[in-house]
Parts: structure tokens; C-alpha cells; sequence
């Protein structure tokens, strides 16, 4: 038997290497799913929202669903569509449940968010992110993009990322 050498992960470590899972959702019940997250956190957490967050763009076609799963249980969701000039997307609705915010779950569904638009021949996508959160999203190549904005009641950053077909290593 092999010594193991260090002290033994942290609680908080332990939650951020679980298992993440990311995909735009396939079926009502995922959609299902990605809309309760949202609501989770916009409507019952923050109270930006009464009753629920959906609005007319959860139904036009080219809106994208995206759901994050840490250990197979939904715990993130984010939206992106088309919108503006040809080639700019939007990303909103990024919702990580309390549980999932210490794992890599919100960064993997930027990210994954960020992909996804490239692929479909996005050149840019754009975000209001709120002004807590504007570290985390400069951190993961995103920067300022114009003046801070009242939005849903609350500061928001508008954000800006440039997009690629190819999405690196």
C-alpha cells in the first residue's frame, strides 16, 4: 500500500472536484429542470423577479438552454441567443444553486456558453453581470463594457467576450 504524502482535501476542495456535466437541454423535463434553477436563485434567492424569471425570449426558437449537473443533479443554468447585429449573442440567466457555487459548475457554463455561441459563428457575445460578480467574469476573459446599468432593479455591468469557431485547448 502506497503512503499518500499532504493533508487530506478540504470539505470545500472535495466540492469542487465534483463530477460537472454540461449540456443545452434535450427534452420538456430538462427544460423543466433549467428553468427551476433559475427560478431557484432569480425569483426565490434574489427577488429580482415575481413568480418566475421566463419571459418571451425562453420561447423563440433560437434561444438556447444550457444545464449544468454536478453529480448528475441539476444545479446550473444559463441562456444565449442571436440578438443584434449578425455574429453578437447574448448569455443571460446564468444561475448557480448555493450548494454548486464552490465547484467549477458557474465557469464551466460560461465557458460552455462562450463555446457554444463560437460554434454557431458568433464573433461576440455580451452579458449584464451583476457588480459582485464582475471579478469572476473578468477572470475568465470577459471585460467592461460600457457604463454600469440599473437592470431588473439592481447595478448591472454590461460585459463583453470575443468569440471564436475554435475553442482552444
Amino acid at each position: 500500500m502506497a503512503a499518500t504524502t499532504g493533508s487530506p482535501p478540504s470539505a470545500r476542495e472535495r466540492r469542487a472536484r465534483r463530477p460537472v456535466a454540461l449540456r443545452l437541454t434535450r427534452d420538456a423535463r430538462e427544460r423543466a429542470a433549467h428553468l427551476a434553477v433559475r427560478r431557484a436563485v432569480f425569483v426565490v434567492e434574489q427577488g429580482l423577479f415575481e413568480g418566475d424569471d421566463v419571459d418571451a425570449l425562453d420561447a423563440e426558437p433560437g434561444t438556447l438552454h444550457a444545464l449544468g449537473l454536478v453529480d448528475d443533479v441539476p444545479a446550473g443554468a444559463v441562456r444565449l441567443y442571436e440578438h443584434g447585429a449578425p455574429g453578437d449573442w447574448r448569455g443571460d440567466r446564468l444561475a448557480v444553486l448555493p450548494d454548486a457555487r464552490h465547484t467549477t459548475l458557474g465557469a464551466s457554463l460560461v465557458r460552455f456558453a462562450v463555446r457554444t455561441a463560437g460554434e454557431r459563428g458568433g464573433s461576440r457575445m455580451d452579458a449584464m453581470i451583476q457588480l459582485p460578480n464582475v471579478g469572476f467574469f473578468e477572470a475568465l476573459g470577459w471585460r467592461r463594457d460600457g457604463a454600469v446599468q440599473r437592470f431588473h432593479g439592481v447595478d448591472h455591468q454590461p460585459m463583453a467576450i470575443a468569440l471564436s469557431a475554435d475553442p482552444g485547448p
